[in-house]
C-alpha cells in the first residue's frame, strides 16, 4: 500500500490518490485533494474559504497550519458596514439560521495555507498538484445526489445575488443530480495561483477586485488586509484517551479543547455503560451538553485569543489532569488532516476572480458573543478540529468533518466508536450519529430504539431521523491497524464522501 486518501467526493479522494500513485506523499495527496474540491465542493470551499491543517511526519514532527478567516477592517470607515442578510436553511424539516452577505465576509486564507505546506513538505511542483482542480473547474463536474442536496438546502444563499444564480442556476433552475457544473473563472484563477502563489489572491489585480466589489456593496475587506494575512503555526492540543494519545486543533478556535474535554469526561466519568445502552447514549449526551454549556460562557469565548487559554482550560481541575474534511495517510508515517470551510458561503462571488467568499463573520455558531464584535485582523474563531489519534507513537486515526457545530459531536463518536468499540473506520464513519443541542436530543437510524424510549422516559426530548444526514456532519477518516499496519479508509455517506486505497 502507498496511501489513502478519504474526502467529501469521489474526485476529490481520486486526484490526491493518483498523486499517492504517481510518487508523491501525504502532503501532495492532501494539497491536491484540497485543491480539487475548490472544483468538486464549490459551495463549501474554495479561494475565499479559510481552513486548518494538521500533520505527523514520517520522523515524528506535529504541525498545525492555521490558515482560517481573519476579519478585516484595516483602513476602513465601520459605520458604513451593511446589513448581515439572514437565510433559513432546513436540513429536512429543522431548521438553521446564518447570515450571508458583503458583511459576512472575512479574509480568506486557503490560498496562502496550501501555498505554505506545499513549500515545506511537498515533493512535487504546485503546477502538477492544481491541473486536477483546474481541469475539472474548466470542463465541469457533474453533480452529484449529495451535492444536489447541498445545493437544494442552500438555495437562499446561492439565488440571492445575480452572480451566484449564473454559476449555481444558470437557466433560472438550481442545478440537480446529473447537470454539469462549470467554473471557468475559477480554472484560471488556480492557474494564477499555480503561477504567481499566494500574490496572485492577496496582492495586484485580484486583491484590488476582491476589496472594491466587498467595500463597495458595505463589506469590510480592504487591501491593507489582503497584505497583511499570514499563515500561523500554532501548538496542537494535546491529550490522552484510552491509552492513545489524540492531537488536535488550538485556539483560538475552540472545537479542538471542546473534543479534548468531551474525551476526557468520557474517560473519567464513574459511570462506563456499554455505549449502545440508555446509560451510555445519556453519557454521550450529558457529556455533549457539558462541553455547550462550557463553550457557551462568555469567560470562554473572551479568553480564546490569550496564548495560555489551551494549557490553562486543559489543566484546570475539572476538566483533563457546509465545510470539507481530507484525510490522508501514507506507508512512510505521514498522515494529513484538513479541514477547509467558506460556511455557508456568503452568495458574494467576485467577478473575474474565482472567489467566492466565506460568510463566516455571520456565523452564529463562530460568532457566539454577537456579530462584527472581532477588531481588523483578528482571526476568527471556528468549530474545525482536524484530529489524529496516535496508538504507542504511531499514527493510528486521521479524522475530521464538516458539520458546523455538529462536527465536533461526529469526530467524538468516530474516535469512540473505532477505540472503545473495535470498529473498522468504514463501520465508525457509517454508524448513526447523535447530537445533543439546547435541550433536543436527534438521533439518526441505528440506535437501539428500546434505549431512545428510555430517555424519553428520563425526560429527554428526542428527534428521531428518517436516515443518515449532512445535519450530523461529514466526517472523513483514515486507520492504519496498530497489529498488522493495513491502511483503510471511509468517506461519510452524509456528504457522498469517498475513501480510496492506493
Amino acid at each position: 500500500m502507498k496511501g489513502v486518501v478519504a474526502a467529501g467526493h469521489h474526485l476529490t479522494a481520486e486526484a490526491g490518490a493518483q498523486v499517492m500513485r504517481d510518487g508523491g506523499n501525504a502532503f501532495d495527496a492532501a494539497v491536491c485533494a484540497v485543491l480539487t474540491s475548490f472544483a468538486a465542493e464549490s459551495l463549501l470551499t474554495g479561494l475565499g474559504a479559510g481552513g486548518f491543517l494538521l500533520a505527523h511526519t514520517a520522523s515524528g514532527e506535529d504541525h498545525l497550519y492555521d490558515f482560517f478567516v481573519e476579519a478585516g477592517g484595516r483602513g476602513l470607515d465601520h459605520e458604513q458596514r451593511a446589513e448581515l442578510v439572514g437565510v433559513e436553511v432546513l436540513f429536512d424539516d429543522v431548521p438553521q439560521l446564518f447570515n450571508i452577505g458583503p458583511s459576512a465576509c472575512g479574509v480568506p486564507g486557503t490560498a496562502a495555507g496550501l501555498w505554505e505546506v506545499a513549500q515545506r513538505h511537498c515533493s512535487m511542483p504546485f503546477a502538477a498538484l492544481a491541473a486536477p482542480a483546474i481541469r475539472w473547474a474548466r470542463e465541469g463536474v457533474r453533480v452529484t445526489p449529495e451535492q444536489a442536496y447541498v445545493f437544494t438546502i442552500l438555495t437562499p444563499v446561492i439565488t440571492r445575488f445575480a452572480e451566484t444564480r449564473t454559476l449555481y442556476a444558470p437557466d433560472g433552475d438550481v442545478l440537480e443530480a446529473g447537470d454539469l457544473f462549470r467554473f471557468p473563472d475559477l480554472a484560471d484563477a488556480l492557474e494564477r495561483f499555480a503561477d504567481e502563489g499566494p500574490a496572485s489572491v492577496y496582492r495586484g489585480e485580484a486583491a484590488e477586485r476582491i476589496s472594491a466589489w466587498v467595500c463597495e456593496r458595505g463589506g469590510l475587506i480592504s487591501i491593507e488586509d489582503l497584505a497583511a494575512y499570514r499563515v500561523i503555526e500554532r501548538d496542537p492540543v494535546r491529550t490522552r484517551y484510552r491509552g492513545r494519545d489524540v492531537l488536535t486543533n488550538a485556539p483560538p478556535s475552540s472545537g479542538g479543547i471542546l473534543i479534548a474535554f468531551a474525551l476526557d469526561l468520557l474517560e473519567r466519568s464513574p459511570r462506563q455503560p456499554a455505549p449502545e445502552s440508555a446509560d451510555g447514549l445519556a453519557l454521550l449526551a450529558d457529556v455533549m451538553e457539558q462541553a455547550n454549556q462550557v463553550r457557551a460562557g462568555a469567560d470562554f469565548n473572551r479568553d480564546l485569543h490569550d496564548p495560555d487559554f489551551a494549557d490553562r482550560f486543559l489543566a484546570s481541575s475539572d476538566r483533563l489532569g457546509s465545510t470539507t474534511h481530507i484525510s490522508v495517510l501514507d506507508a512512510d508515517g505521514n498522515a494529513v488532516s484538513v479541514t477547509c470551510s467558506n460556511g455557508t458561503s456568503s452568495g458574494v462571488i467576485v467577478p473575474g476572480t474565482g472567489v467566492h467568499l466565506n460568510n463566516m463573520l455571520g456565523e452564529e455558531d463562530l460568532n457566539p458573543l454577537g456579530y462584527h464584535m472581532h477588531e481588523a485582523g483578528t482571526r476568527v474563531t471556528s468549530m474545525m478540529a482536524p484530529t489524529l489519534v496516535l496508538n504507542r507513537g504511531r499514527i493510528e486515526l486521521t479524522v475530521g468533518s464538516a458539520g458546523s457545530n455538529r462536527l465536533r459531536s461526529a469526530i467524538l463518536q468516530v474516535i469512540r466508536y473505532v477505540v472503545d468499540e473495535g470498529m473498522s473506520v468504514h463501520e465508525a464513519i457509517h454508524a448513526g450519529r447523535l447530537h445533543y443541542e439546547n435541550g433536543v436530543l436527534h438521533a439518526e437510524p441505528g440506535f437501539d430504539p428500546a434505549a431512545l424510549d428510555e430517555l424519553d422516559s428520563r425526560g429527554y426530548q428526542t428527534v428521531r431521523w428518517r436516515g443518515l444526514n449532512l445535519y450530523f456532519g461529514g466526517a472523513q477518516a483514515a486507520r492504519r491497524d496498530p497489529e498488522s499496519g493495513e491502511l483503510s479508509g471511509a468517506g461519510d455517506p452524509r456528504r457522498g464522501g469517498v475513501a480510496v486505497v492506493v
